[in-house]
């Protein structure tokens, strides 16, 4: 069984039972050779008990998650990674609340780096999680038992925070997807807050379509967090697709040529323009985070413990919060100043790009190196996610491959706020070029993303003159359509060149028995206003209708009333359009 969200739902469907998925989870946990990913496990009787309680049918339906020990569960101690901290919530943070009321069951707390300051994962009394494919390597933090749980297929998926790229940096150690959504769209309530102002949940997961499909059910306006917002969703275009990329003098790897080389493969993988920017109002902006005022949140959410109990913190974490101790208020309004002044400077690069296309770090260390000098290698890690929340942008860490020493390597997307759901597209299809694969086993990704995961738009397959590159692909990207898929049909459709139609078109075929080799379609993502608008543009012999994908997946598409085969040509054998329009047969 493949411990995904996708792996889990599969288990089920072909048979398989919850509590048998429960079973495998504690089973791996038990023989994980990593001792160190977990500070607070529930016992299995109890989580069975609660599976047999569950509705079958419910989205998540009885699959294990992980949740990083500063995010609240009721019944089970919140520790931050300080024993002398620890408290008992009576109920779920409403991020948990949320995925456990669509099925998803919680396995226990992960550990951290100590009240999640830390992008290393060495920052903890329970030990410090390693690299799951070479233990001399930091796992990455500070949300490190999250990623590695997910990394090692103990838990499906695992929620994480992310202030200053908790959520992507161990993503990126350890071959998976880290999402950090737009601040206040999953709420921080029940959250111990590093920086409350900056603070994200995020989820880790195998791939880009579940954590999008986790994303849309942990989040939801909370009238009970000041930070919450309501989503107003942004477009990003589905072609012409303007991407940032790092000029030469901005490219900083410290030394490691291999993840230098590695960036300018995923460079020249993009399915979109690379477009050189300005990295410094980025960077500038990244030194604010500890070097400016917003250090001094980290003091006011530890103050008392700090007062109380100076010496229960970990000593790095202890002098990076005890730095804020000379902050004023007039730190804190010239921060404000700067910070606003970096914005506008980031904002007129953002006029030359839709999304950023970043190296996540540049960098691995190992954990003799990050002990020797903890606070400059840290802040080496976090040279290209610090800005993210600052600047209020959501981003997407995904696997972009591995070096000759077999060490991953991972590219962060950003994008402006609420971008979101458009970004997932995007960043899967590069996550697909790149390192199709997840985790410690380097697992194959499904063939397709799940496009089972409904996001409120229509999904329309195009196989002809609609195509990217194609004469009427403009009436797609006049409504914005999303690209969501490259994929084929099932093999039971025939494709056919008509006759006498201008611009040239096919015509799709369902054939019931015939078993072809699948027609190629782009799959995309439309509201309904937009969808009824396009359809109104098709004219006979084509009509809409529903599609199978060769994943079993049902979408709209162009199929061809049988009237309009006369005179057509049979053009199946070449598998798609494109192909036959290639091959100069016409």
């Amino acid at each position: 069984m493949d411990m995904t969200v996708e792996g889990v739902a599969a288990h089920l469907a072909d048979g398989g039972t919850a509590e048998e998925v429960i079973c495998e989870s504690y089973r791996r946990i038990e023989s994980c050779p990593d001792t160190a990913v977990w500070i607070t496990l529930r016992p299995k009787d109890e989580v069975l008990a609660e599976v047999r309680r569950l509705a079958p049918g419910l989205p998540l339906y009885g699959i294990p998650f992980a949740v990083k020990d500063n995010i609240d569960v009721a019944g089970l101690p919140t520790t931050a990674a300080c024993p002398a901290f620890a408290y008992h919530p009576s109920e779920d943070a409403p991020a948990v609340a949320r995925l456990r009321s669509a099925g998803a069951v919680v396995i226990g707390k992960t550990n951290l780096d100590q009240f999640a300051t830390g992008l290393v994962g060495t920052r903890s009394p329970y030990g410090a999680p390693r690299c799951v494919f070479d233990e001399r390597y930091v796992s990455g933090g500070s949300s490190s038992g999250s990623a590695v749980a997910v990394a090692r297929g103990l838990v499906a998926f695992a929620l994480g925070t992310d202030t200053a790229g908790s959520g992507r940096v161990p993503a990126a150690f350890n071959n998976i997807v880290g999402l950090k959504p737009t601040k206040g769209l999953i709420s921080t309530r029940g959250v111990l807050p590093a920086c409350r102002s900056l603070d994200c949940v995020s989820i880790f997961a195998a791939g880009c379509g579940e954590a999008a499909v986790l994303r849309r059910l942990a989040e939801g306006f909370d009238a009970d967090d000041p930070f919450a917002r309501i989503s107003v969703p942004r477009r990003l275009p589905s072609a012409g697709l303007r991407v940032g990329v790092l000029s030469a003098k901005d490219r900083q790897f410290f030394g490691d040529r291999q993840a230098a080389e590695l960036y300018q493969r995923a460079v020249e993988a993009l399915d979109g323009e690379p477009v050189e920017i300005d990295f410094a109002p980025f960077r500038d902006a990244a030194t604010l985070l500890y070097g400016g005022p917003w250090v001094a949140e980290r003091l006011a959410a530890l103050e008392n413990v700090l007062a109380r109990q100076p010496e229960s913190l970990d000593p790095t974490v202890r002098l990076i919060v005890e730095g804020a101790r000379g902050k004023t208020a007039v730190d804190a309004f010239r921060g404000i100043y700067h910070l606003a002044a970096l914005k506008r400077r980031a904002d007129a690069e953002w006029c030359k790009m839709d999304v950023l296309l970043l190296p996540t770090t540049p960098t691995m260390y190992t954990v003799t190196a990050l002990m020797a000098d903890p606070v400059a290698l840290n802040a080496n890690l976090g040279h290209y996610t610090n800005f993210a929340n600052l600047l209020d942008y959501c981003a997407l860490a995904i696997p972009a491959g591995f070096t000759k020493a077999g060490l991953p390597f991972g590219v962060t997307l950003v994008a402006p706020a609420f971008a979101d759901e458009d970004l997932t597209f995007i960043a899967d299809s590069l996550h697909r070029r790149l390192e199709p694969s997840y985790g410690a086993m380097r697992a194959c990704l499904p063939a397709t993303p799940p496009l089972w995961a409904a996001d409120g738009r229509v999904h329309l397959a195009v196989v002809g003159a609609h195509l990217s590159g194609q004469p009427l692909h403009s009436q797609l990207a006049e409504r914005h359509a999303q690209l969501i898929a490259r994929t084929r049909t099932a093999p039971e459709y025939r494709l056919y060149a008509l006759a006498g139609t201008a611009p040239a078109k096919p015509g799709l075929v369902y054939e019931p028995g015939f078993a072809g080799p699948g027609m190629e379609v782009e799959v995309y993502a439309l509201d309904e206003a937009s969808f009824g608008g396009f359809t109104a543009l098709v004219p006979p012999p084509l009509a809409i209708g529903s599609l199978r994908l060769a994943d079993g997946t049902v979408v709209k598409g162009f199929v061809c009333e049988p009237a309009g085969l006369a005179g057509a040509k049979d053009i199946t054998a070449y598998g798609g359009w494109k192909a036959y329009l290639a091959s100069g047969q016409q």
